[in-house]
């Protein structure tokens, strides 16, 4: 829940781009094939006598198991009016099967699991966790009692509430700026009766009409052992995984096999123009193609093609449309790839006030010209640097979204070679410009359907409709985003055992499935050893060490943030960060877009409410010339009036947008109601800041920004890299080490009063809104660098968790929410408490009734329980070392540590510190802390449809209009 919901602390304004940085001192990038040859995950596999295939890879860089079960099924297996049912079951199948009753959470916390999910796709569902080792058998245990134990837990009441949560998470979808273009693009493109031709979370009368029945026959046919694959990545071994996946998966009884699905690429017979309403900002143009699936030999051409065209920061389209004619505000293009087909896609935000007809025809032009002509090698070979840098980084992870175990399954499942994934990079190392060109001709020639989508009002919404593709089960404490070449992709053809010799493995052992196995002791956290170092003009140097993936990141911190932004121009410091990568005094935006791209870096700035960020990540072969170019942006931006006035723009449509998405409008909102308007926190959590402030902002506003927040004084630098310090020290001192401020310093004013609570309810109207976003906050009587295990275990009892108290009740019981959540957003100097909580329309002033009951009996006499207490204390210590399996993890429990004024060993004290928690502790702290009639309550929703709920609930409501 801390990593889903969005606070304060966790909504800052990104400039994200990745870029590669060919050095100015002329060092050359290592070539794309070496890169290539350092990406290898060696496995051992084995299949068992009912058709499991299973893959083991050794990784003992800490004390975790991956575990991730990959289902040959997905949403184009499902047959007419039965739509939405494979990403249902995916919901019903963590309610507790028949030896595991209850939620299938429960057990995963109280072993320290992490990056645990389920999600549904159009070709598959998969199911994933990762344990400390001695809770693997816990975890097979657990997945192999939902694999071949299941149907007699599944109810008619499970089957109703997952009913309704899936419900609420299409409602939750369908509410968002463009929330309904999916539906327009699958009706357009594919016929009804096509595999991929309705959305995967389906349509709600297939949902209402799914009968209990009709659910269980969806398991059976679907769901046995030799439709599954399961890899073991992390601290495993082959003769270790292969008795305990006998033991707990080889009794379990062959299904039927899944058949190969007949899904031919559909061509249009002619172009399609389509015109859409929507509560946008920005007209937004898009160019649609159905091409081939995952493993056509044009699958990779198309990828690049599109990445040429639209992906990269230099791209045909960035160059054309935002930086020359300055018509357009965002593009970007993509091949979404499918087992059988695969999505060609183009969009372009089109900047406001310029004529979006002309816009299209231009675009419809520029594609015609580059499918003509094609790319240039240069430009093939920077997508393929960033392709494999991507994959390098996310390999560093054993199993979530985008780990080892994620790449061997997909291999193993889509292509029939867990190995695929070497196979796809080597294909991108050499494919030529020619080979792209030929792609593009071949496929983007044929009609292509161009949606664009306006300003207006909404057509009346239809919820008999399909919704928004996706659908992951709501585990957000656990949840992590794919990594840069991570993609949402296919189901598999037929695939062959790699080692059908289990039978003559050693006799199973029979499972005692009365009761969970016994977890052995789970070590705790050994984090990192930290040093510290100092340039010679007196910048602070943070340093740990990690030599799983050859990659070094740094974040360059600055005493800045947010609150820093100047209270008469808010949004200064957001425009000054996106114009850091767009000049320097010695290159323009595009050559730092391509040096970035050739040498497979990222720089990324931003901000938090405290600290303004600039960070590197290198591949360590290339990490001199990317700290060049690195230095180069941090030290010399050009802020060109010319890409001022650029970047402006783009800045406004941004705002613009946020006001038309619900969460976004809420966060804007919040913060000045609970500090005022004066004080440093008081400005909107976006940190894009105020529209009509952001149009008059000067380059001298900005130099002066620049200026008195990047100085020596105002920084630190903290590393985690496979390289030693020595090396980091003197790459850093020979490019920070003579820098020098300039004028005088920047200050932050907390002496602002912060105004008394006022609790009410602020209601946002937003018309024709399926779904109210409720999100509530008051200020804790703390400080930033207060210790609050404590607290913050409370919460997670009844907030912070999947588990706790408030998303049981409003998703796990009454069903009326996707997921609601509460954290407390720590700040340096104080501290904000909210409580997110999307829920249906018709249910917005029950779920708020609801939330103030749960908070009031919590804190009342209903405190923690010895069974809640356990929990959380044996999930928090647990957990550690999975939380911090990787540098991007190190490297922000370094900052914090920092922010927070604790020591750099802090983590490794902190598993003693959950041990000595007791629930007296637990309710104390919230008790002293939390105050829920102190709470102000923004509401996002159609008023029409809610105040009159609200009016009941005995707080002043105030209506205002969405802006």
């Amino acid at each position: 829940m801390r990593r889903l919901i969005t606070g304060l602390a966790a909504v800052p304004f990104l400039v994200l781009t990745v870029l590669p940085a060919s050095a100015q001192s002329g060092s050359k990038p290592v070539p794309v094939a070496t890169l290539v040859k350092k990406v290898d995950i060696p496995y051992e596999a084995f299949t068992l006598a009912n058709g499991l295939r299973v893959f083991v890879h050794t990784d003992r860089k800490a004390p975790i198991v991956a575990v991730s079960v990959w289902y040959d099924v997905g949403s184009k297996h499902e047959p007419k009016g039965k739509t939405g049912f494979a990403h249902l079951f995916e919901h019903l199948m963590f309610n507790g099967s028949e030896n595991a009753p209850g939620d299938f959470f429960e057990p995963l916390q109280q072993v320290g699991a992490t990056d645990f999910n389920g999600t549904t796709w159009f070709d598959r569902t998969n199911y994933f966790e990762t344990v400390p080792t001695p809770a693997l058998e816990r975890a097979l245990f657990l997945e192999s009692d939902r694999m071949g134990h299941l149907l007699g837990a599944v109810t008619q009441d499970k089957l109703d509430n997952q009913r309704g949560v899936v419900q609420n998470e299409k409602r939750q979808g369908d509410n968002q700026p463009y929330g309904l273009v999916e539906y327009a693009q699958i009706a357009a493109l594919f016929s009804p009766d096509h595999p991929y031709g309705h959305s995967t979370i389906g349509s709600m009368a297939d949902l209402d009409a799914a009968s209990l029945e009709d659910v269980k026959n969806w398991f059976r046919s679907h769901y046995g052992p030799n439709n599954a694959i399961i890899v073991l990545a992390g601290d495993i071994d082959a003769k270790t995984a292969r008795p305990l996946m006998e033991k707990y998966f080889g009794d379990i009884a062959r299904g039927p096999q899944t058949a190969p699905v007949n899904a031919p690429v559909p061509t249009l017979a002619a172009r399609k123009d389509e015109v859409m309403k929507d509560r946008v900002a920005q007209t937004r143009i898009y160019r649609t193609w159905i091409v081939p699936g995952l493993n056509d030999k044009d699958t990779v051409p198309l990828a690049v093609g599109a990445t040429v065209l639209g992906g990269l920061s230099s791209s045909r389209l960035d160059n054309i449309l935002v930086r020359q004619e300055k018509s357009a505000v965002r593009v970007s293009a993509n091949l979404q790839e499918f087992a059988n087909i695969s999505q060609f896609e183009v969009q372009v935000d089109v900047k406001p006030g310029v004529d979006a007809e002309a816009v299209s025809k231009r675009l419809d032009t520029i594609i015609s010209d580059f499918v003509k002509a094609g790319p240039t090698a240069d430009e093939v070979e920077r997508v393929a640097t960033r392709v494999v840098a991507g994959r390098i980084a996310g390999l560093e992870s054993v199993g979530g979204f985008g780990g080892k175990a994620v790449a061997l399954a997909e291999g193993a499942l889509y292509s029939n070679d867990p190995q695929f994934y070497k196979k796809q990079l080597a294909a991108y190392a050499k494919v030529t410009p020619a080979e792209v060109r030929a792609a593009m001709g071949k496929w983007l020639s044929r009609p292509v359907y161009a949606l664009t989508v306006i300003p207006g009002e909404r057509a009346a919404y239809d919820e008999a409709k399909g919704a928004p593709s996706g659908g992951a089960t709501f585990a957000p404490s656990y949840y992590r985003a794919p990594s840069a070449v991570e993609k949402p992709m296919a189901a598999p053809s037929k695939i062959a055992p790699e080692d059908a010799s289990a039978s003559g493995a050693a006799p199973l052992t029979a499972v005692d499935r009365s009761k969970l196995p016994e977890v052995g002791p789970i070590a705790d956290l050994d984090f990192p050893q930290v040093t510290r170092a100092k340039l010679s003009n007196g910048v602070e140097l943070i340093y740990a060490n990690r030599a799983a993936v050859p990659i070094t990141q740094i974040a360059l911190s600055f005493d800045a943030g947010n609150a820093a932004d100047p209270k008469a121009k808010l949004g200064t410091q957001s425009l000054m960060l996106a114009l850091l990568e767009e000049g320097t005094t010695s290159l323009n935006s595009v050559q730092i877009a391509e040096r970035q791209e050739r040498l497979g870096a990222g720089i990324n700035a931003g901000s938090s409410m405290d600290r303004t960020t600039v960070s590197l990540f290198a591949l360590s072969d290339n990490l001199a010339p990317s700290l060049d170019l690195f230095a180069d942006v941090v030290q010399h931006p050009a802020f060109d009036p010319s890409e001022v006035e650029r970047l402006r723009g783009q800045q406004l449509a941004r705002i613009a947008q946020e006001m038309t998405q619900p969460q976004s409008i809420a966060l804007r909102q919040l913060p000045p109601l609970l500090f005022g308007k004066a004080h440093p926190y008081g400005v909107p959590a976006t940190g894009t800041g105020d529209p009509a402030a952001v149009a008059q902002v000067t380059r001298d506003d900005l130099l002066a920004f620049h200026r008195a927040w990047f100085r020596p004084e105002k920084a630190k630098i903290f590393v985690v890299s496979d390289q030693p310090l020595a090396k980091i020290q003197s790459l850093l001192e020979a490019r920070f080490g003579k820098w020098a401020s300039d004028g005088a310093a920047g200050a932050k004013n907390f002496d602002a009063a912060i105004p008394a609570a006022k609790p009410r309810i602020v209601l946002i109207d937003r018309k024709d809104s399926p779904q109210s976003l409720i999100l509530a906050g008051e200020i804790l009587p703390l400080k930033g660098n207060a210790e609050i295990t404590d607290l913050l275990a409370a919460n997670d009892v009844l907030g912070g968790s999947f588990l706790s108290r408030i998303n049981m009740d409003l998703r796990e019981t009454k069903g009326w929410s996707y997921g609601v959540g509460a954290q407390i957003s720590r700040f340096a100097n104080d501290m904000p408490y909210m409580i997110f909580a999307p829920v249906q329309a018709d249910k917005t002033g029950l779920a708020i009734a609801a939330l103030r009951e749960q908070y009031q009996a919590f804190l009342g006499p209903k405190g923690v329980t010895a069974e809640e207490l356990e929990r959380t204390k044996n999930g928090s210590i647990r957990e550690l070392p999975g939380s911090y399996e990787t540098a991007a993890d190190v490297l922000g429990g370094m900052q914090r540590n920092d922010l927070f004024q604790r020591s750099d060993d802090y983590y490794d004290t902190l598993a003693d510190r959950y041990r000595a928690l007791t629930a007296a502790d637990l309710d104390k702290a919230a008790r002293g802390a939390i105050k829920p009639d102190q709470l102000t309550w923004i509401v996002v929703g159609d008023a029409a449809k809610v105040k009159p709920q609200l009016d009941t609930l005995g707080l002043p409501v105030e209506v205002v209009a969405a802006q």
